[in-house]
């Protein structure tokens, strides 16, 4: 068994192949977070707030039991070969808690995957483009798709949204560290299209055109990320994405990029030379990894003020008459 949360909420049997899909908003919502919070007891209370917001029904605590009722008939838990069942909704108090017991999830199969493709950019830049692509694959839409707009799956969807991007930001990093930037430049273009105040879309796509020889195009990217920007934002590039135009600029002849070149260095339009250690390159590069840094900084505090966030108001609303 496995639950999914990477798409249209479900759980997927294995065994038969087929995926077992809630049939309602507040039955697709009470799995959604659940899965969310799998092996961690759920409080009643937060659970009604999940499927009804500011407008429960006057008999919430019934109607809240009424849908576990027909969860738990949704999810029946085949014997294993001398083993008891296993019972995956069970009431704990406060609330209820899913155990997961032999299955897993998607969305913890996606952060393994991508760690590890991570972890592989340094030393085998091929194969971690082929992990993240593994990772990448298990969506199936936006996450928590069809599960109402509490705080719980909400909360989750974004940083889970925030998570794809970010693979997606490593997976083309890893593919011009591969020598494939050939093979990606049409990806990016919808992901500029999609994103178009993500700088660090543009700053790909950039680098991808420039390997290919396509050095005006990639110029032409830089103008139009820059229109969008002040646009939109009000804001110019930041330095990363003013760092690769200049680099670009100037070289106004760059070599086309061909397959069998060794592979450039994931930041930079070319890799620095020996004794080369205050070139553009390497100060880009310095640059693209201290932008990281401070994004997962940023993401790490967004998601640690969420969490105490959502656990002050439960336990202030849990404490209210």
């Amino acid at each position: 068994m496995e639950f999914r949360i990477l798409g249209p909420v479900q759980v997927f049997d294995e065994r038969t192949g087929v995926p077992i899909v809630p049939s309602g908003a507040k039955q697709r919502a009470l799995l959604g977070a659940l899965v969310v919070k799998a092996d961690q007891a759920v409080s009643a209370d937060r659970l009604v707030d999940e499927l009804w917001g500011e407008h429960p029904p006057g008999n919430a605590a019934n109607a809240l039991q009424a849908h576990v009722a027909r969860l738990r008939r949704l999810l029946p838990a085949p014997p294993a070969a001398g083993q008891a069942p296993h019972e995956w909704l069970v009431t704990r108090a406060p609330g209820y808690v899913l155990r997961l017991g032999p299955a897993g999830t998607d969305a913890r199969t996606f952060h393994r995957l991508t760690a590890e493709g991570r972890g592989l950019a340094p030393t085998d830049p091929g194969r971690s483009a082929d992990v993240l692509r593994r990772a990448l694959a298990l969506w199936r839409g936006p996450a928590l798709e069809g599960s109402g707009r509490g705080t719980i799956c909400s909360v989750e969807a974004s940083l889970l949204e925030e998570s794809r991007l970010v693979a997606l930001e490593s997976l083309y990093t890893a593919c011009l560290g591969a020598g494939r930037a050939g093979e990606i430049t049409g990806e990016l273009e919808e992901l500029t299209t999609a994103h178009p105040l993500r700088e660090r879309f543009h700053e790909l796509l950039m680098t991808a055109l420039y390997r290919c020889g396509r050095q005006a195009e990639a110029l032409w990217a830089y103008d139009r990320a820059h229109r969008r920007l002040v646009r939109d934002l009000g804001v110019e590039p930041g330095p990363l994405l003013r760092g690769r135009m200049e680099a670009i600029r100037h070289d106004p002849e760059p070599a086309p990029f061909h397959p069998t070149d060794p592979p450039a260095g994931p930041s930079g339009p070319s890799a620095p030379s020996a004794g080369d250690d205050d070139g553009p390159s390497v100060r880009l590069l310095r640059a693209e990894l201290a932008d990281l840094r401070r994004h997962i900084e940023r993401l790490t505090r967004e998601q640690r003020d969420l969490t105490d966030r959502l656990e002050a108001l439960t336990a202030t609303h849990a404490a209210t008459p």
